[in-house]
Order: structure tokens, then C-alpha cells, then sequence
């Protein structure tokens, strides 16, 4: 969503058909709220519309770009944009986008497929064949894995373990376990190797 005067860009959102057609019928936007699973009249509740000024495709038709007159912030922190943060995106944030905080990023799509089933999602659909299936996944995988590090090729090891990450954390949201249990977990043997006495004979 871009400010029409200004040329800002104010926030990005999610539609689904019906709030596209609410939005193009005027004079405010609508959104589709992911999280809430129902139509959002951008507005409201904080009395901050938008006001819709032009909408435009682009060249693939999976993204709008949404010209609007905003009536005041539009971001829910009360800043004019969602895009108000001066940091920028440097090389060590990208790494760690791609890096092990991806697992984060991954849990909390597996959370909204388990809370908001997606017709086509896989992993809904391992949610609603069950948790035994789930845990037999997870041991399928573990053994594949396995089976990988025996050999030659580090790609395929990674490919495996992906996987294997993937189920795991598919099987922790089934458990209902918030995932920083396990961070946790691990941060305390960690500990305990380095200094304290280890409560497990397991501690690296």
C-alpha cells in the first residue's frame, strides 16, 4: 500500500477475493486477516482508513500495488508507515534470515497450518491425519538421515535433514511444546558443559 501524494510505502497485507472486491467497490481498503481467518476493514477499529485511490496488478497477477489517502498512521505501531525502522538490511541479517532462525520463522507457518487448515497444505494435512502419523514421519525421516550420512554427498544430507527438521517441528506443534522449551533445554546441558556440574551423563 503506497501513499498516492506522497509515493510512501505505508504497509503490505494480505487479500482474499472478497476483501479485493470490497476494496476496488471503495472508498476504503480491506484486508484479509491470516491470523483471524476473517475479512479486516482497515480503519475500524483505530479510525486510521485508507482510502483508495487507484489498484494496479502486476505483471504476474499475484501482487497489488494499492494507491490510497490515508486519513492517519497507518501502521499499528501509530507510525505513518509499517516501514519506519531506519536499520537496514545488511549482509550478517540476511545470513541470519537464512540461518538457523529460519526454524523460528518455520514454526510459526506449521502454528497457523495447524490453527487455520489450508485446503492443498501438506502440512495440514499432517495435522489432520493425526500424531501417530506425525511421529511415524519423523522416525521415517530420522532413519533416512541417517541413511544420508553414511554417504558421500553433504547435499543430500542436507536435503534429509531438512526434512527431518521440518517433522519435528510439525510434531512439536502437534505436542502442543512451545519450541523454546527445547532452546532452553539445550542452553541449560550447554551450561553445565562449561561450567557447572552436568545433570545428564549426555551433556556435550
Amino acid at each position: 500500500v503506497q501513499d498516492a501524494t506522497t509515493h510512501e510505502v505505508l504497509t503490505l497485507a494480505y487479500m482474499d477475493a472478497a476483501a479485493l472486491k470490497k476494496t476496488l467497490d471503495g472508498p476504503d481498503v480491506w484486508f484479509f486477516s491470516r491470523s483471524r481467518r476473517e475479512l479486516w476493514h482497515k480503519g475500524q477499529t483505530s479510525g486510521n482508513f485508507l482510502k483508495v485511490k487507484s489498484v494496479t496488478a502486476d505483471c504476474d497477477s499475484d501482487t497489488l500495488l494499492v494507491k490510497v489517502d490515508p486519513t492517519g498512521p497507518a501502521c499499528h505501531t501509530g507510525e505513518r508507515s509499517c516501514f519506519h525502522d531506519p536499520r537496514n538490511v545488511d549482509a550478517a541479517a540476511a545470513e541470519r534470515a537464512s540461518g538457523p532462525g529460519v526454524l523460528d520463522e518455520l514454526f510459526s507457518v506449521i502454528e497457523d497450518r495447524r490453527k487455520n487448515p489450508i485446503e492443498g497444505s501438506y502440512t495440514a494435512k499432517l495435522f489432520a491425519e493425526g500424531k501417530e502419523r506425525i511421529a511415524q514421519k519423523v522416525i521415517e525421516e530420522a532413519g533416512e538421515t541417517a541413511i544420508a550420512g553414511l554417504g558421500s554427498r553433504p547435499a543430500r544430507l542436507a536435503e534429509e535433514m531438512a526434512d527431518l527438521f521440518y517433522n519435528v517441528l510439525v510434531l512439536t506443534s502437534a505436542a502442543g511444546l512451545d519450541p523454546n522449551m527445547v532452546w532452553k533445554e539445550l542452553a541449560r546441558r550447554r551450561i553445565g558443559s562449561t561450567g557447572s556440574p552436568p545433570d545428564r551423563p549426555d551433556v556435550p
